[in-house]
């Protein structure tokens, strides 16, 4: 077993990483005096996108069992600021639970949504190394799947998410690198990903806080709770073990919510090196 190394991106008190952590346990701590507004469910193999105001609660949950879900996420009212993995990845980790927060694009590069809750937030590593809610893939997409198996199939997550985002004016080239919830991967001795079954029991969930206006995408992998293989000698269609995912949207209490100010981007002003001619 290798030697533990120290992360390369360090908070200090005070900086951007340093996380108000009282103010998001008062969230997850005051459930009662929230207000439901909205709930969903997404049925399987399929994919939905919904908005969400900033300083509101929402939930994606599993209502029957275990099942994976990509999740996608922009910036309301400017879909150039989106979901950044890679350095989300940086910053928070491979997978991220209770604190960690996910990250937007440059050139606004801040936090767009903070996770207040995780009903796995104790799965930990296995004795395989995997770890829940995942970072480090991306999205099923039907354009690898036809060049591993030589089949088109419509209802990868990458096209559930690109249906989805329809509506709100966005097309396929604005699905992005996603958060895989309730999925566990991680890297094995060849330094190749893996994919195990999802955990996840009826009434799990994970939930976000809205920094910012957001608009959320979810897609109900059609590998349902990835405990049959989809590609390979022994791939089958694992749609007996698909089942749908949920979204709850909270109101909260303003009283909460007075001393917390929404994340500014990030102030850089210079010109990249670039010198203006006269």
């Amino acid at each position: 077993m290798y030697k533990d190394y120290p992360s390369a991106y360090q908070s200090s008190k005070g900086s951007v990483l340093d996380v108000d952590k009282e103010f998001y346990d008062s969230i997850r701590e005051s459930k009662e005096k929230r207000k439901l507004i909205e709930s969903f469910e997404i049925p399987i193999r399929t994919g939905r996108a919904w908005k969400v105001k900033a300083g509101q609660v929402f939930r994606v949950t599993a209502p029957k069992g275990p099942q994976v879900g990509d999740f996608n996420i922009w910036n309301a009212n400017d879909p150039r600021e989106r979901l950044w993995a890679s350095r989300t990845r940086q910053l928070q980790g491979s997978h991220v639970s209770i604190y960690d927060r996910l990250w937007s694009t440059l050139p606004f590069m801040r936090p767009i949504v903070t996770i207040t809750d995780d009903s796995l937030k104790d799965y930990g590593v296995d004795k395989h190394g995997g770890r829940i809610h995942d970072l480090l893939g991306t999205r099923c997409d039907p354009y690898i799947n036809r060049l591993l198996t030589g089949e088109d199939f419509d209802h990868h997550c990458h096209s559930n998410l690109t249906r989805a985002v329809l509506p709100y004016g966005l097309t396929e080239f604005d699905v992005h690198d996603v958060l895989n919830i309730f999925q566990v991967t991680g890297l094995n001795h060849d330094s190749k990903y893996f994919m195990k079954a999802s955990p996840a029991k009826a009434g799990d969930y994970l939930e976000f806080f809205a920094e910012i206006d957001v608009l959320c995408a979810l897609s109900t992998c059609p590998g349902g709770d990835l405990s049959l293989p989809m590609w390979g000698p022994d791939a089958q269609d694992p749609i007996s073990v698909c089942r749908p995912l949920g979204v709850e949207i909270y109101e909260l209490e303003p009283e909460l919510l007075k001393n917390w100010k929404q994340p500014e981007r990030s102030p850089y002003k210079g010109n990249h090196g670039l010198a203006l001619k006269n």
